[in-house]
């Protein structure tokens, strides 16, 4: 119908959780430095090619926290990350064995099919690696530093954006040379890295200036919010559930006052203005945390469309295009819910990477016809694509250079397509009429519940641990120096990020929930150390016990 048209909002959410020991401050895990210089590179460039498209980019404070630390590492020459401070080595030929094992076990992590299976040259120095392993751990000693200078540097290369291949001429020359790299070219490949890590805020921000995306911010360090507020609100939509052996989180509401008060600083003091709106971890809401936003001055939250089902079940209401309209809740004034649509979202997450991208472009756009078309006259379909801006594009070949290529462009032509933000939404005259959400029942992205953070006994083990923590923190902080008491409230933070409890249950592979068992008993263990006592023994036993062993982190893709 002439001068219809149909809001389409899409969220990129940016999130990599604290990958500090912040005892020593290293870097334990890489993923911060590598999606930055891929994914965030490329997102970033997506938006600055198709100028017509509007989104909502959405930053967690604690991923911008460790991109500053990078930032400053490469101001002081200082490096802290394992993987850089060997790209940075003039020489390794005189590398020991935990840097030469480091080498091997980090750089093939990585989707071989996309990122280097492609590369003859990168995929040759796989199958020595695989040869010379099946000879046993000795063999890999006589790999020379020749090997290890073209495996890092091939390692760096496979994690560069396919923008940033197109843009920048050193990368294209460097994997046309394909092997035999020298100290030099390391040393340009670094300073490619540098220039990619500063330029992430700044690009975004520009981006902002001009009115093409809005920013929206997570509490500082991805907490669980509704949990942290009460452990009951699993039974909510899993009346079931099995719940941790602590009946709650002790002095979870002020934490989460904190989580929410340093990220719209923190927002803030990057980008010039505080957020308009949240996307909270993992997409987690319950009425308690919507009214905690609202206090704070947040104009709108976002979660995912099995959280509104469970609602509307709930109080004998009908789904059908509930999806599609903003949402009141009533408790919480002044700000609007929105859901994503869970179809749409997986569609991009999930599915598209084994289509040809002007396929799937031409596929998603009949989608959005589709919901136009059934949209009943007089009104106005909000449509929601929210997802994860990080983790889909290495499944996807080109890092997903021609499907946003084909994408964003069938979009900006489309007469009845108007891409906006959340914020924009909000801020109109006259908004799209909102619903009235009489019971929300707490829930995440995933299935609508909370299954995915509480309830297995490996998870409930975590949270118990990290209770014991925080009573001990309760009783300890008001004895210490201020400065030790901001450095504890640091670590306890970094403990509160909900990536933790994500990643124990065996549906995840036995290496990765092995690392992130390891890195949150350290935290927990820095914790204790900060607060001047000793950290319980039971931190040095696995809390999985299918981690035990396991020494090795693997990437997966995080569900969406």
């Amino acid at each position: 119908m002439p001068g219809r048209h149909l809001d389409l909002v899409f969220l990129w959410h940016m999130h990599q959780p604290d990958y500090r020991d912040h005892a020593s401050g290293e870097f334990m895990l890489p993923w911060v430095l590598l999606h930055a210089i891929k994914d965030y590179a490329d997102m970033a460039a997506h938006l600055e090619r198709h100028p017509r498209i509007r989104a909502v980019v959405n930053f967690v404070p604690v991923l911008l926290d460790q991109i500053d630390d990078y930032c400053a590492q490469i101001d002081t020459g200082s490096y802290r990350d394992p993987l850089l401070r060997l790209l940075a080595r003039a020489d390794l030929d005189a590398i020991g064995r935990d840097d030469r094992r480091l080498l091997l076990d980090t750089c093939f992590r990585s989707s071989h099919t996309t990122m280097l299976s492609p590369f003859p040259h990168y995929l040759r120095l796989h199958t020595i690696h695989q040869q010379m392993a099946r000879e046993g751990e000795a063999t890999l000693m006589y790999l020379s530093g020749a090997y290890y200078a073209d495996l890092v540097t091939w390692y760096f290369l496979a994690w560069s954006g396919e923008t940033e291949r197109r843009r920048v001429p050193l990368l294209a020359d460097l994997m046309t040379k394909g092997a035999g790299y020298s100290a030099e070219d390391r040393r340009q490949l670094l300073a490619w890295v540098a220039e990619t890590l500063k330029g992430i805020v700044p690009r975004y921000r520009a981006l902002m200036e001009r009115g093409q995306i809005e920013l929206s911010a997570t509490p500082h360090s991805h907490p669980l919010g509704p949990l942290l507020l009460d452990f009951a609100a699993a039974r909510e939509s899993l009346p079931e559930a099995p719940l941790p052996q602590a009946a709650a989180y002790s002095g979870g509401r002020s934490r989460l006052d904190a989580h929410i008060a340093n990220a719209v600083a923190s927002h803030g003091a990057r980008f010039g203005q505080a957020p308009a709106g949240m996307w909270p971890a993992e997409g987690a809401v319950s009425a308690s945390l919507v009214a905690q936003f609202a206090r704070h001055g947040l104009r709108w939250a976002a979660s995912g469309e099995g959280v509104l089902r469970n609602s509307l079940k709930a109080t004998g209401e009908r789904l059908d295009r509930a999806a599609y309209r903003p949402w009141h809740l009533p408790g919480a004034e002044g700000i609007s819910l929105f859901f994503r649509d869970e179809r749409l979202s997986d569609l991009i997450g999930f599915e598209y990477a084994r289509w040809h991208g002007r396929d799937a472009a031409n596929h998603f756009v009949a989608q959005l016809e589709g919901i136009l078309a059934a949209t009943p006259p007089g009104e106005n379909a909000v449509v929601g694509v929210v997802l994860d801006g990080e983790n889909a594009w290495e499944h996807y070949p080109f890092n997903g250079y021609y499907f946003f290529e084909d994408l964003y462009g069938l979009i900006e032509a489309h007469p009845s397509i108007r891409t906006t933000t959340y914020g924009e939404i909000v801020a109109r005259e006259a908004p799209p009429p909102a619903g009235t959400l009489r019971h929300l029942t707490a829930g995440s992205w995933v299935y609508g519940t909370l299954s995915t953070w509480i309830g297995d006994a490996d998870k409930n083990r975590a949270w118990d641990l990290l209770c014991a923590a925080k009573q001990s923190y309760d009783l300890v902080i008001g004895r210490l120096a201020p400065e030790d008491a901001r450095a504890a409230e640091a670590q306890l933070a970094v403990c509160e990020s909900s990536d933790w409890f994500w990643w124990f249950g065996d549906y995840n592979p036995s290496q990765a929930v092995a690392s992130f068992d390891r890195l949150f008993r350290h935290n927990l263990a820095n914790l204790y150390r900060l607060l001047k006592l000793a950290p319980p023994a039971e931190l040095d036993e696995p809390i999985s016990a299918g981690s035990a062993g396991a020494t090795h982190d693997g990437t997966m893709r995080r569900a969406t």
